[in-house]
C-alpha cells in the first residue's frame, strides 16, 4: 500500500517530539499529514436539581481556550514545515475518543502514535480502539526509548500466516521495500498445507520479493519462551529499527484477562511497531 495520508495523534499536554516525527515521517513519504490535537475532558458535574456545576463549565471553557492555543502553535510549526498538511483538534471525553479518532483514521493511511501520545496508557488505548477496531487503517506506535526513523533500513515481519499477518504486510509495503532487510519471523513453525505450506514462509518470501522487498526467512525455535520474548530478542538480534506484525489474532476479552502477544509487544517493546488487525 502506498502511503498518501497520514493521521498524527497529538496529545495537547505534550506534543513537541511527536509532531517533529510527524513531520519526518510525512516528508520521507511525500505523504499528506493530518494532525489532530486532543484534549480530553471531564464529564460533566451534575449537581442538586440536574444541574450542571459552574465550576464544570468555566474548567471546561479555559480547556478549550487552551487546546485553541496549542493548535495555533502546531499550526504555525507546520506552516515552516515543507510538507502538505492540515491540522484539527477535538474537545471530548474519554468515552467518546475512540470514536472521534476513527472518524479521522477511515480517510489516512496510517495512524502515528508517537512516544509522547504512547505515553498516555488512557489516550493510547482509546487510539488503539479508534483507528485499529472501528477501522480498516493500521497504526504505527513507538513506545521505545527513541524517536521514531522516518525509514527504517532493518525490518522484522512477525510471520504466522494469519489473516492480520497479511494485511500488515500488504499495509506496510511502502516501508518494507525502503528497507535493505526485511526479517520473515516465524516462531516455532509448521509445516501443514492449510497454514504455511511445505516450506513455512516461503510463500510470503515469494509475494514479497515480487514487490522489490529484500527478504530473510528466519524460522526460530521458542525453546520454551513466549512468541513475543522471541520476537523481541530477535529484533534486537537483527538491530532492526521496526517490528510489522498483525495485531489481535484472538478475541481483546482473551487478551485482556490471559495476556496475549499483541498486548505484549505494545507495552514491552523498546522500538515501533507497525499493526493491523
Amino acid at each position: 500500500m502506498t502511503i498518501r495520508t497520514v493521521l498524527s495523534i497529538l496529545s495537547v499536554d505534550q506534543f513537541e517530539e511527536d509532531l517533529k516525527a510527524a513531520i519526518d515521517f510525512c516528508g520521507a513519504h511525500g505523504a499528506h499529514l493530518n494532525a489532530l490535537v486532543i484534549a480530553l475532558g471531564a464529564a460533566p458535574l451534575i449537581g442538586d436539581y440536574n444541574v450542571i456545576s459552574p465550576v464544570w463549565i468555566e474548567e471546561r471553557q479555559c480547556e478549550i481556550d487552551a487546546l485553541s492555543q496549542k493548535t495555533d502553535e502546531i499550526k504555525e510549526i507546520l506552516e515552516r514545515s515543507e510538507i502538505s498538511c492540515e491540522v484539527q483538534d477535538v474537545y471530548t471525553e474519554f468515552a467518546w475518543v475512540d470514536e472521534d479518532i476513527a472518524e479521522r483514521a477511515l480517510y489516512a493511511d496510517v495512524v502515528l502514535i508517537g512516544r509522547q501520545a504512547a505515553r498516555d496508557e488512557g489516550l493510547r488505548k482509546r487510539i488503539i480502539d479508534g483507528a485499529l477496531f472501528q477501522t480498516p487503517t493500521p497504526i504505527l506506535i513507538n513506545r521505545g526509548t527513541q524517536a521514531m526513523n522516518a525509514s527504517s533500513r532493518s525490518v522484522l515481519l512477525a510471520w504466522d500466516s494469519s489473516d492480520e499477518a497479511s494485511r500488515a504486510a500488504r499495509q506496510s509495503l511502502d516501508l518494507l521495500k525502503q528497507a535493505d532487510t526485511v526479517y520473515v519471523t516465524m516462531v516455532d513453525p509448521m509445516a501443514r498445507m492449510r497454514a504455511n505450506g511445505e516450506e513455512p514462509g516461503a510463500d510470503i518470501a515469494a509475494y514479497l520479493a515480487r514487490h522489490g522487498v529484500k527478504v530473510q526467512v528466519d524460522r526460530i525455535a521458542g525453546g520454551g519462551r513466549s512468541a513475543d520474548q522471541v520476537l523481541r530478542q530477535h529484533a534486537v538480534d537483527v538491530s532492526a529499527d521496526l517490528i510489522v506484525m498483525g495485531a489481535y489474532n484472538h478475541p481483546r476479552w482473551q487478551q485482556t484477562i490471559f495476556g496475549g502477544v499483541t498486548r505484549s509487544m505494545i507495552e514491552e517493546s523498546t522500538m515501533p511497531i507497525f499493526m493491523a488487525h
